[in-house]
């Protein structure tokens, strides 16, 4: 066969074979990394290595994560930004920046920045010694200076824009900040719409820094049904024991401040940039409500010890497990199991691929 046939039936091959490929693999030559800033909900483990409390790195968390390690994800097995990772075809597990034993490699493919207990205000993560949204972003920088150090400038440049970007923050800016007992947030903003307006600066702050920064394609998470976490009903219902049901004051809130953000986030749109809302809330409402057959029949308590109160080091070795933990909505009294994040990821599945 002649030279000038082989190459078009070649280039004929190739186009067919990508046709044939899982979509996971066929996406890898088109992300190049995922990288994650939030909280506790996405936090793989950076708060391993800070001063604070707010820490998942011994049992029974990770109980159903890989050899059953105890990463740090709060959690019994895997988040949703592990989920995404495996997803676009960059690794299967996003790892926390801060894990010193990262290598280039490792690197290149993406890393999360998240950190428990943070929030949008930086007085939230004052509150529990976690990194602020700013200061994860300073390690953003930190990464793409090493990157640069290791595989240049343009080779980081290029890994930075063909990046997928993730942001989960703002749940502890109510639940543990604005409602929680320091009052001194309540007393500058008295209303809570003037403390939404608050957040939409810091939000919109820290989302054109990250522009500047060179992402391009950035997915924002909303707030989840704070009303239905399991601390939440214990802390705030009238009969927390026999009679647990959402507080809908707080999923009143949840939904006013996932409005303002999804309507908000289209005027960051930039002509080379994608920002989009990822709706949180409907996935996990809908477990809770039972409009699923997933086959949950615990909705309202965490797995992890009496499901009320027990998150970070309440819920220990020494804490009692429910026997199933897949019949269980919720992990401990603030996160979800990984079975819940598996299905709040294929909520995202459709918006994935949009945003690549």
């Amino acid at each position: 066969m002649s030279s000038t046939l082989i190459l078009p039936l070649l280039l004929l091959l190739t186009i067919v074979l990508s046709q044939q490929l899982p979509l996971s693999i066929a996406q890898s030559n088109v992300v190049s990394a995922v990288f994650v800033f939030g909280d506790s909900s996405v936090d793989p483990g950076n708060n391993n290595y800070l001063p604070t409390v707010s820490r998942g790195n011994f049992p029974p968390y990770g109980k159903d994560f890989l050899n059953h390690t105890p990463t740090g994800r709060f959690s019994n097995g895997r988040l949703v930004t592990d989920f995404i990772a495996s997803f676009v075809g960059v690794k299967e597990n996003l790892p926390p920046y801060l894990d010193p034993s990262l290598t280039t490699e490792d690197l290149m493919t993406g890393v999360s920045f998240a950190s428990a207990g943070s929030g949008y205000d930086p007085f939230t993560s004052k509150l529990s010694g976690a990194l602020t949204a700013s200061q994860q972003l300073d390690l953003f920088r930190d990464y793409k200076r090493k990157m640069e150090l290791a595989i240049g400038k343009e080779r980081t440049d290029d890994t930075v824009k063909r990046g997928e970007y993730i942001v989960s923050l703002g749940t502890n800016d109510f639940a543990f900040n604005y409602y929680g007992p320091v009052l001194i947030q309540r007393t500058l903003y008295p209303t809570i719409h003037s403390y939404q307006s608050f957040l939409w600066q810091n939000i919109q702050k820290f989302l054109q820094d990250l522009l500047d920064e060179g992402a391009r394609r950035i997915g924002v998470v909303g707030a989840p049904p704070i009303g239905c976490l399991p601390a939440i009903i214990t802390l705030n219902s009238k009969d927390p024991i026999s009679s647990r049901q959402c507080i809908q004051r707080f999923n009143s809130v949840s939904r006013d401040y996932n409005n303002l953000l999804e309507n908000n986030l289209k005027s960051l749109q930039t002509i080379d940039s994608r920002i989009v809302y990822a709706d949180i809330y409907s996935p996990i409402i809908n477990m809770v409500q039972g409009k699923l057959q997933a086959g949950f029949e615990e909705v309202h308590r965490g797995c992890c010890g009496s499901g009320l109160l027990e998150a970070d080091f309440l819920c220990n070795k020494k804490s009692v497990l429910c026997s199933d933990v897949s019949k269980y909505v919720f992990w401990d009294a603030f996160h979800p199991t990984e079975k819940a994040y598996y299905i709040i990821f294929k909520s995202f599945e459709s918006l994935i691929r949009y945003n690549i």
